[in-house]
This record gives C-alpha cells, structure tokens and sequence, in this order.
C-alpha cells in the first residue's frame, strides 16, 4: 500500500510557554503557516496569553524569529474558540506542561477536531510516549509520537524522535524528512526510556560531575571554570547551569531517574548529594531564589563553600597545566594528558569524562 509523503503546509502548537512559542516562531520562519493555542485569558481578548507570548518573542535573545514580521504571522488561538482552526492542520505538537493528567485532558479535547491525515506530536522531555498514547483513540496511534525539541529550538541543531508501540513508518520518514529539510534539524530516533537520549546522558553527566566534585574535593567554581567553554561546553558549565534551571527541578529529575530505572548499572549515583538536599531545605533553589550555588552580593559573584559551610568569593581557576591541556587541538593526546597528569583538576576530568563515556556507550 503506497501512502501519499506526508506534507506539512499548515501547523498547530498547543502551549504557548517558552516552549510552544518558539516551535511556533521556528515553523513560521520555515514558511509553514502556524497556528498557537493556549488557554482563553481570564479577562480582555481571550486570546490575550497567546499574543503576549507572541509579542515576547521580540525581546527574546538570539532572537527566535528570522526577521521582526515573522511574528506577527502567527495565527493566535484558543482551546475555547478555536479548536475548528486545527481541521486543516498537517502537524499538530503538544508543548504544555510536563504533567500526565493535563496533557491527558488536553487530547481527549481535540481529538474530535483532528484531521484524517493529521500527524499529532508531543514535545515532552521525559514522560512515555507509550503511557501519552494511551489516552488517544486507537485509531490515532498509528500517527502519534514524541518530537523533543531543544530550548532555543531555531537554534539548538537536535530533534528526539521517539515512536510509540504503534507509529507508522510512513508517519515518522515523513517527519524525519520535515524536520531535517525544512526545520534544519538533525534527528535521532529515541527508544521510549525515561528522559530518551540527550537528556539521560545530560543528567548522567550532571550526576557524574557531581559525584566527582565530592570525591576529588573541588570548589564549585574552580568546577564550573573547568566544565564550560574550555571542554566546549556552555558558559554557565555545571553549577550555574543548575542554579539556572533551579535546585528543586534538578533533585526532581534526579528523583525520577532514580524511581524510573532501578535497574540501570549506575544507580548508585543517582541520588542528589547531602549538600544539594541542604540547600533545597534552606530555600537557596538558585537563580529564582537569589542564591543557589553562586549568589550575587552588589557586583560580586560568591560560591558556596561546603567546608566553611559559607559563601566566598568565587575566584578559583583552571590550573594552569589543566588549562594547557584543554587547549590541545587532538582529542586522543587531550585526553591521554589529563589521564597521565598528577593535578587534582586533571583526574577530575578524566573521571567525569570516562564515566560519561561508559555510560553514553
């Protein structure tokens, strides 16, 4: 039987969050007309969330939209009003909240309103694909799937593509083909395993980092000086970036890595470390709460320090011999470096990197 490739001319996101917002930016800029929903506001224009989330698309830096226009091509919507606008649409990706129930709702909602053809993505990070099909109608399985995208999306190069038990295969190639010729993506198919791909490896690598900064002693600043951009990492490295993403998340996907694999070969370190519950139980979530593992007093950056169980200055460094490794261009003599080096920062690394390495593998 032949199907028909799959065309996307017109599109729908649910969710106007960081999220949903700039998938939607990112289909308009690739000329796909673009359709945004989210909840009818309280009070005003009912659509008054959406086009707000539409106006702060302009302030956003790199800027999701390819030019200023862009935005406003957006068709604004709601789940009260507009539920007709999804009849025509080719692609339609759920981006709400990470939370069952919600999304749960949400699908029973539009359901009726989906085309015969129409292909129905969820943007989740980490909840089953297969456990988010079960609410659907049976008849939908067979164009149903995962399509995690990464924040910023027009920016960020990955696509997750996770199937559930009954996605057709015409279904994802279509969508392969999408993402990769019109969105620019480059895509990896995910089994459906907690957190899939890149978000396993990436707290995997958190933990494993943070299991070394106990193990070996080090400051979280002299850490975070050697995790970010001299190992081509972001700037904000690995404290800062958690202190971003806030403490409370962090323990929360610890926690389900933790609940989820039982059977994973390092489970041992899956457990937020004593300091992290500490400053949790305190309230220094991070950035939202002013202090987290930095804090900023005046101008001044200050680190937690666990042995004077006080915040300091935050002035630690890469060594220099570390910082004379990082800077080789061969990957294989970087690493027989830090491997072969006696400082405590160069086993740091190595360790963090060979546990990553086990584990990716």
């Amino acid at each position: 039987m032949s199907h028909s490739p799959l065309r996307i001319r017109k599109a729908a996101v649910l969710g106007a969050g960081v999220m949903g917002a700039q998938i939607a930016a990112h289909l308009t800029n690739a000329d796909v007309d673009t359709v945004l929903f989210d909840l009818p506001a309280k009070e005003g224009d009912k659509n008054g969330i959406v086009l707000k989330a539409i106006a702060n698309l302009g302030k956003l830096s790199p800027s999701p939209v390819a030019d200023k226009g862009r935005a406003a091509a957006i068709t604004p919507a709601n789940y009260e009003q507009h539920l007709e606008l999804l009849r025509d649409c080719d692609l339609i990706v759920e981006a709400i909240a990470e939370r069952l129930d919600w999304k749960k709702d949400l699908y029973a909602r539009i359901a009726p309103y989906v085309g015969p053809h129409a292909v129905l993505a969820s943007n989740t990070s980490g909840l089953s694909i297969n456990s988010l099909a079960d609410v659907l109608d049976e008849k939908l399985h067979h164009r149903f799937c995962g399509v995690h995208f990464f924040n910023p999306p027009r920016y960020m190069h990955l696509a997750e593509l996770i199937p559930c038990a009954k996605t057709d295969r015409a279904v994802l190639d279509g969508l392969e083909a999408f993402l990769t010729t019109t969105l620019g993506k480059g895509v990896v198919y995910a089994k459906d395993t907690p957190n899939f791909i890149a978000n396993r490896i990436g707290v995997f690598s958190i933990l494993a980092t943070m299991h070394h900064t106990q193990a070996f002693g080090l400051g979280f600043d002299a850490v975070d000086a050697i995790t970010g951009p001299a190992i081509g990492r972001p700037k904000s490295a690995t404290y800062r970036t958690s202190d971003v993403v806030g403490l409370d998340t962090m323990a929360h996907v610890i926690q389900t890595m933790a609940d989820t694999l039982p059977q994973d070969p390092w489970h041992r370190y899956f457990g937020a470390p004593a300091w992290l519950r500490a400053l949790i139980e305190k309230g220094a979530l991070g950035q939202k709460s002013g202090a987290g593992f930095f804090r900023k007093v005046g101008k001044d950056i200050q680190v937690l320090d666990l042995a004077r169980q006080d915040y300091r200055p935050a002035d630690q460094k890469a060594s220099d011999e570390v910082a004379a490794i990082l800077v080789l261009k061969n990957p294989a003599e970087k690493f027989a470096n830090l491997r072969a080096s006696t400082v405590t920062q160069a086993q740091f690394l190595w360790a963090m990197f060979r546990d990553l390495f086990h584990y990716t593998a």
